[in-house]
């Protein structure tokens, strides 16, 4: 497999931000438009059973991979034809292993959750795109670690009109849950189908020991970090479940969902993007040590100014938006969900780092912490502050981002303070200004007003603070996406 110079990573680096930040937009927009129109045609229970079903599949799909993938992109020495039949291999049968035991367990899975023949035929659709899913893998690992994210995005955006368009019509046509069993059968397929047009790739059955031994030694901790995020959120809101009545779980729901949004729309695709830049400037350390302030500066240029403004402009919108005054005392849990996004924008680069420069431990002994901290601290925050304590605890525990940059710090040469100190003087000023000029705020119109306030304030300071660091970075976009 052939390596690629700093110049081209930079380059693919740039247009893979834009690629994936423009498909983010376009898919949350067809599945936004599409959701609005199932609601007329489906029942809220063919909706829940969509997802049910989905989260138990989720969760079986943490036992079928061994974060081969991940050791794959993140390798620093070129991938062999060894590393990717051993790779595809082990996870193959790891995949088929979870298909056959997903499947004997049909029946016990509509006891449990008692699904009738429509779920059931669901579920098992789900476990069959799932195998299909698997197989395009190494096809993707290869353009990943080649960072051709213009062409990754294609196979899902594929799926994604797919998808919502045979859902769309089948519901409509009165086929209820159904509709959404022959929807991901077309989207694992033609997903597969468009994937191996984009980056051919044979097949190939067969092992290697030293491949194997290699991969594992950072596959493993990679994955037992996945389920260790797993145990930290997806089963802790399981134990929420069990000791908070259930309008308390839909404030905790909501406050962290809107609070998150930004995490989802730019940090989630830099992150995406970052991993395999960052491993292939591991043995470059000034570059590397760039490539993290820019993805620091990137991140917090758009979250920071975003997330203040929602917390401050929430109150104003349930007052002139009635039916969304139900929400309102999630606005609480909002705030101390929103600071453990800032926090995080600057926690999950570092850690990236961490995993694409081969520290993996490290980053498995930190989310080993944060595990024990949610599960020792929530409850005592719940005891204390009530629902509102989930969202003060995850505040708390976020504050170890100064415990995060100083361990980076003794691996990677960068400046925080230099990146992230002018988004954060910006926002205090837009913040400042919309605390005052909300008082205007009387209905949508001046709603909109403020918003577009605060986006002049921020962009304005933001000039005025770094006017010669932002031309460099413009310059820099622009140059590269002329290549």
């Amino acid at each position: 497999m052939q390596e690629i110079d700093i110049a081209t990573i930079k380059h693919r680096s740039i247009k893979g931000v834009f690629s994936l930040v423009s498909r983010t937009f376009l898919i949350q927009l067809i599945g936004q438009i599409v959701t609005f129109l199932l609601t007329v045609y489906l029942s809220p229970a063919d909706y829940g059973l969509f997802f049910l079903v989905s989260t138990v599949i989720t969760f079986l799909a943490y036992f079928s991979d061994v974060g081969l993938a991940a050791a794959l992109i993140q390798k620093k020495e070129p991938v062999t034809n060894d590393d990717l039949k051993t790779t595809f291999t082990i996870q193959q049968i790891l995949v088929i292993l979870v298909v056959i035991v997903g499947l004997l367990l049909s029946p016990v899975v509509a006891g449990i959750y008692q699904l009738d023949t429509t779920g059931t035929y669901l579920y098992q659709a789900l476990i069959v795109a799932f195998f299909l899913s698997s197989l395009k893998t190494i096809p993707s690992i290869l353009l990943e670690r080649n960072l051709q994210f213009n062409k990754l995005v294609i196979p899902e955006i594929v799926e994604t009109v797919g998808f919502n368009i045979i859902v769309l019509v089948l519901a409509i046509n009165g086929f209820g849950a159904t509709s959404f069993t022959f929807a991901v059968l077309a989207r694992g397929l033609s997903g597969l189908i468009a994937m191996y047009i984009i980056a051919p790739w044979r097949p190939i059955i067969g092992f290697s020991r030293q491949s194997a031994k290699g991969l594992l030694a950072f596959g493993l901790p990679f994955q037992l970090n996945s389920i260790l995020a797993l145990a930290k959120d997806n089963l802790f809101f399981l134990y929420l479940g069990a000791v908070l009545p259930k309008p308390a779980l839909g404030f905790i729901g909501v406050a962290q969902k809107w609070a998150y949004i930004p995490l989802r729309l730019i940090m989630d695709n830099l992150i995406r993007i970052t991993f395999p830049s960052f491993s292939r400037l591991a043995e470059h350390g000034d570059y590397l040590g760039k490539a993290v302030e820019k993805t620091l500066f990137s991140t917090t240029i758009f979250i920071f100014p975003s997330l203040v403004g929602m917390v401050l402009l929430m109150p104003h919108f349930m007052q002139i938006f009635p039916k969304y005054q139900k929400w309102e005392p999630a606005i609480v849990s909002l705030t101390f969900f929103a600071i453990n996004a800032i926090l995080s924008s600057i926690t999950t680069p570092l850690t990236n780092a961490l995993n694409a420069i081969g520290k993996i431990k490290i980053t498995l002994y930190l989310m080993i912490f944060w595990t024990i901290a949610t599960w020792v601290l929530t409850p005592i925050m719940i005891s204390l502050y009530g629902f509102n304590g989930v969202s003060v605890a995850s505040a708390i525990i976020s504050l170890s981002v100064i415990g995060v940059v100083i361990i980076v710090k003794r691996y990677i040469k960068f400046s925080l303070i230099t990146v992230t100190l002018t988004p954060a003087i910006a926002t205090i000023i837009m913040g400042t200004v919309l605390y005052f000029v909300g008082n205007i705020i009387t209905n949508f119109p001046t709603f909109f007003l403020t918003i577009f306030i605060g986006a002049v304030v921020y962009l304005l300071s933001m000039y005025a603070l770094a006017r010669d660091m932002i031309k460099s970075d413009i310059r820099m976009i622009q140059e590269n996406l002329r290549k």
